[in-house]
């Protein structure tokens, strides 16, 4: 579902990427962990193509990203740290809009559905953006995520600044999109929480994957002892 193979991102003499490769099949979660600039939020951009990389391929279900920008988006969801929603709607209302960009258009029923199904009720639905948490505005995003029926799911820190039950929630959230066949790339520093959600976790130095655990293989203290050995 989300591939790359030998990617690479240089800034002059800086390289930012080198020869990434990784496969992320239909219903797992990857989390990359790594430093400040390992390459993380590049990784990312890469595939949402805010960034062109300077060699290499990036496939969203099988399709080239350079060469089918457009296409490859209706497939794919980001949440960064920070949601930009529109603080003077409420969760429905940027719910539906959003939906309705990706050329969906539900009942009121459905999208109240959709915002359930992430956690919020109809209450905190019809409440303005400008009002929520951070936890509640990323429940909104994975709404948003839900209704474009999102085969790709791509995080950069989701869960920054949580308090430990919202992350909690937002973590039991990841699992439930995964176990419906969506494949999430998470970009994090958070050893804990991606011990506690990852399929499989890749540790970046300096732009390089320098290897790749399975998330149920490891304790938290074994994963936090690998990554500062790596880092």
């Amino acid at each position: 579902m989300i591939s790359a193979k030998h990617l690479t991102k240089k800034y002059g003499d800086h390289i930012a990427l080198d020869n990434l490769t990784i496969d992320i099949q239909p219903g797992e979660i990857f989390c990359l962990l790594g430093q400040n600039g390992a390459g993380k939020t590049t990784t990312i951009n890469c595939f949402l193509g805010f960034t062109q990389p300077t060699s290499g391929q990036i496939f969203i279900q099988d399709e080239d990203v350079a060469q089918n920008p457009v296409s490859t988006k209706k497939h794919l969801a980001y949440l960064p740290e920070v949601v930009m929603l529109y603080p003077n709607l409420s969760g429905l209302e940027n719910l539906e809009y959003f939906s309705r960009l990706a050329g969906f258009r539900y009942e009121r029923g459905e999208l109240l559905a959709f915002l359930e199904a992430a956690g919020l009720d109809e209450q905190s639905g019809q409440r303005r953006l400008s009002t929520y948490s951070k936890g509640m505005r990323q429940k909104t995003g994975i709404a948003i995520a839900m209704a474009k029926r999102a085969k790709a799911l791509f995080l950069d820190e989701p869960t920054s600044g949580l308090d430990p039950k919202a992350s909690n929630d937002f973590s039991l959230l990841l699992k439930e999109l995964a176990q419906e066949g969506v494949a999430v790339l998470m970009a994090t520093h958070d050893i804990f929480r991606a011990r506690e959600v990852a399929t499989r976790i890749g540790i970046m130095r300096e732009g390089k994957l320098v290897s790749v655990h399975q998330g149920d293989a490891l304790t938290a203290n074994e994963l936090e002892k690998i990554y500062l050995e790596t880092v």
